[in-house]
Parts: structure tokens; C-alpha cells; sequence
């Protein structure tokens, strides 16, 4: 299988592999895993007001990480399903005879990916090295995120179909704007293009892509937890520094302070915006709040920008972007172009 340079002589140089140590994955991933497991036998910590922060901590680490687990297994199994699938086939599945076709196919096809936030980053990350453009990769993952179905339907019953329909709508119509203007950057040498789409892949012509799958069903599944980790693993680095940060300003701040400041004004937009870019919590951690800040607050514009902006701003996805396409300029301009449009459309809705 060809990699995103066209040859595995090129594979090294666009995906150097490194025997240091990630020193940063591994301490991530050594205090989420000490949190979880303190919470898990019931630690004792003392009564001190050290031992309360900790057991605190170790409690928001524990709900967290219960509530991501399933987005991230299920993220790390698709990037290693998408291990077998030729560039050439993802290029063909997103080509379209104009960009706004592309762009509608990339928006579409992350509305209908039923995962969350930190599995569809996953994914994303992994189609823009198949050979995706850049306004594709941004539009998938900006629609994304609490467009799967599944949580689709909890958002029908917790806020009505009107508001999710609205909701869904607006975050589309986002999508693809924002990954037209991607494009557009690209296409006038601000933003640097996918270096995968210099390569055309050949190797769909010669054979189906399922004749590369291992025939015995232990290896095959073997090949792909061992891909989806490997492949995942930048990814999820960001997730377990994203569960620390989030445990320690969920033990500073109660979610009842945060829904007290969401009103339908300027400043509740504004603390809407600042709080959903410090919290990090997942599509369906996010749900829930979200309806109290429509229901409770009576501002749907306010639950709009709380779902959208934790997309837009989120560290963990910024980081991500990041390490994969090797760019801090894409990464920064995620926020740039989709920040405005989503205090533009939240501003409008909750003037309704």
C-alpha cells in the first residue's frame, strides 16, 4: 500500500518514526490512568484540603475518561480500517467535478459518522492523509463533532427536533464555508496544500482494496488495533492532557456557576465562548449542558456556540491538527475563520 509520499522509500520522511521517548504521552497517560485508578478503588486520601483536591480530581478524571472511552476505541479502530483503503479510493469517494461537490460530500459524510469529537479527530486526521484537501479535512471535522446520529436523537429529546434541526443546519452550512475558504487560502499559497494529494495512488486500479486484508480474522483485527494505536497515538496524547486540564477546572468551577452567566446577551455570548474554549469535554458531555444553556437560560444561540466553539477552539483539536499536517498556521486559522460565523449565527439565534 502506497504511502502519503507515493513511495515506502518516502514513507520515513512523511512519517518519521522516532525511538525517543514521548515523554508527554506517557506522563499524560501515567496521571489519567493514576486518577482513573484512584477513583476506581476508592484511594483513600485523607481528610487534609490536599487529599480532597486530589480526590476530586481523581472523580472529574473518572467521568471523563468513562465518558470518552467509547469514542476513542471506536476512532482508533477506524484509523485502522482506513489502513486498507488505497488513497486513490478515498480521493475517487471525495472527488467531485467542482470544490462546493467536494466540500458538500466531506460535510455530509461527517454529519453522518456516528462518532464523537475525539473519534472523528481521529478519523479526520487520518482521511487528510489519504489524500483529502484541506477545506474536505476542515469541513468534516467541523461538522462532525455532535452531528452523529446517535446523539442527534438525545439532542431531539433534550432540547426538541426544531432547535437540533436548526443546530444541524447551521453547523453544515459552517462546514462548508469554512472549508472554502481553506481551499481558497490554499489555492493562493497562504495555507500550504496536503502534501498526500501530490500523489496519485494507482493500486485500486490493479486490485480491489479487500484483497490486501489478512484472510484469517485474528490477524486482521490484530493489524488493526495495532494501526489504529500506532496511528492514533499523537492524537490521543492530546485527549489525556485534555482529561487533566479539564478534571482541574471542573474542581476550580462548578457547571451551576457556568450555566448562572450563559443569559441571551453579549456577555453570556462571550462567557459562553471563553468557558467552551477552556472546557474540554466531549460531544456527549457537551449535550447535556448545552440544553440547560437553551432551556434553563432561554439562549439557543448561547448552546449553539457552546457546541460549535468546542470544536472550533479546542486545544486538543488544535494540537492535533498540528502534529499532523506540520502547520501552527493551519492550526490557529481553524478558530480565525470559524469563531466569527458561529458568534454571527448565535448572535442571530438568539434574537429569535
Amino acid at each position: 500500500m502506497s504511502s502519503c509520499c507515493g513511495t515506502q522509500e518516502k514513507e520515513d520522511h512523511c512519517h518519521p518514526s522516532s525511538n525517543k521517548t514521548d515523554y508527554l504521552f506517557w506522563g499524560a497517560l501515567s496521571i489519567v490512568a493514576l486518577g482513573y485508578l484512584a477513583h476506581l478503588i476508592h484511594l483513600p486520601f485523607g481528610d487534609s484540603f490536599l487529599g480532597g483536591k486530589l480526590k476530586n480530581f481523581s472523580h472529574h478524571n473518572f467521568e471523563l475518561m468513562n465518558q470518552m472511552w467509547i469514542g476513542i476505541i471506536l476512532g482508533a479502530l477506524a484509523v485502522g480500517l482506513l489502513q486498507y483503503i488505497p488513497q486513490a479510493f478515498i480521493q475517487r469517494l471525495m472527488q467531485s467535478k467542482n470544490r462546493l461537490g467536494g466540500l458538500f460530500r466531506a460535510t455530509l459524510a461527517g454529519v453522518l459518522l456516528d462518532l464523537c469529537s475525539h473519534g472523528i479527530l481521529m478519523v479526520g486526521m487520518k482521511l487528510y492523509e489519504k489524500g483529502l484537501t484541506l477545506g474536505q479535512t476542515m469541513a468534516f471535522l467541523i461538522a462532525s463533532p455532535w452531528n452523529s446520529f446517535s446523539l442527534t436523537l438525545i439532542l431531539v429529546s433534550l432540547i426538541g427536533l426544531k432547535w437540533t434541526l436548526l443546530f444541524i443546519l447551521y453547523s453544515a452550512l459552517i462546514a462548508m464555508l469554512s472549508g472554502f475558504i481553506f481551499d481558497v487560502l490554499v489555492s493562493k499559497g497562504i495555507l500550504p496544500e496536503n502534501p498526500a494529494m501530490q500523489t496519485k495512488d494507482k493500486t485500486i486500479k490493479e486490485a480491489p482494496f479487500w484483497t490486501s486484508v489478512p484472510k484469517s480474522p485474528a490477524k486482521f483485527f490484530k493489524e488493526v488495533i495495532w494501526f489504529g494505536l500506532k496511528d492514533s497515538k499523537s492524537i490521543i496524547k492530546w485527549l489525556f492532557v485534555g482529561v487533566i486540564l479539564a478534571s482541574l477546572l471542573r474542581e476550580v468551577f462548578t457547571v451551576d456557576q457556568f450555566q448562572s452567566f450563559f443569559g441571551p446577551d453579549a456577555l453570556g455570548l462571550v462567557i459562553t465562548l471563553a468557558v467552551a474554549t477552556i472546557i474540554e469535554v466531549c460531544s456527549e458531555g457537551a449535550a447535556p449542558i448545552a440544553s440547560d444553556i437553551l432551556v434553563t437560560a432561554k439562549a439557543p444561540g448561547n448552546a449553539f456556540a457552546f457546541l460549535m466553539t468546542g470544536v472550533s477552539t479546542d486545544y486538543t483539536e488544535i494540537m492535533a491538527i498540528k502534529e499532523k499536517t506540520k502547520s501552527w498556521k493551519i492550526a490557529l486559522f481553524l478558530p480565525l475563520i470559524t469563531v466569527p460565523q458561529i458568534v454571527f449565527i448565535a448572535w442571530i439565534m438568539n434574537q429569535t
